[in-house]
């Protein structure tokens, strides 16, 4: 009976890494490639190569996978935060109740982590909520003339059969009415003048 052998879960990355070492023990890949395709340096690749040959694939899965972080939270400490976030502290936002907690509770948790916490349990932030702001059109005027307002648009308005123009052009702001528009190379002082000129005259 052969030895029962080890099963072992690997990431889409680590995955890649087990084929392109497959590729590089068959021959089909020199290191430099590796290095490239894995976006590792040369010195990296063989070390991990190495390691490969020496412990199998069990050697790509990441070393702490399963372990505890050392920075990891009580769950005692994690229930606490939940209980204040949600009842004596109700109604403060992540960073408010971050600095509550340090300064009332002495727990100093960053305010990334308060939130982690918080959104993992279904509590959000409130959020403060500010009135809509009120935009008002102006009034357009009453008469024709009163008010010419200029602009310029550069485009390809002979779509393809010739230079891009500058149209420069005056709107009536009663009507809306345009009463003179001239194209131009570029748009300049001189083509507002000529504008001016033949609304004028």
């Amino acid at each position: 009976m052969s030895p029962m052998k080890e099963m072992v879960t690997l990431n889409r990355r680590e995955q890649k890494r087990l084929v392109v070492l497959n590729q590089m023990e068959k021959g089909k890949m020199i290191g430099r490639e590796a290095a490239e395709v894995l976006g590792l340096s040369l010195r990296h690749v063989r070390r991990i190569l190495a390691v490969y040959r020496k412990e199998g694939a069990a050697a790509l899965a990441y070393g702490n996978r399963g372990r505890k972080p050392h920075n990891a939270l009580d769950e005692s400490v994690r229930k606490q935060i939940l209980d204040l976030g949600q009842r004596t502290y109700a109604g403060c936002n992540n960073q408010h109740f971050a600095e509550l907690l340090a300064e009332r509770e002495s727990i100093a948790l960053s305010r990334s982590s308060v939130r982690r916490i918080l959104l993992k349990a279904g509590v959000r932030s409130p959020r403060k909520r500010r009135p809509p702001k009120h935009c008002s059109r102006r009034e357009r005027y009453p008469q024709e003339g009163m008010l010419l307002q200029t602009d310029g648009s550069r485009h390809d308005w002979l779509e393809g059969r010739g230079p891009w123009l500058t149209l420069v052009g005056a709107v009536d702001d009663a009507t809306g009415k345009t009463p003179y528009a001239l194209f131009r190379e570029q748009e300049d002082a001189q083509g507002y003048l000529l504008l001016l000129h033949q609304i004028v005259t």
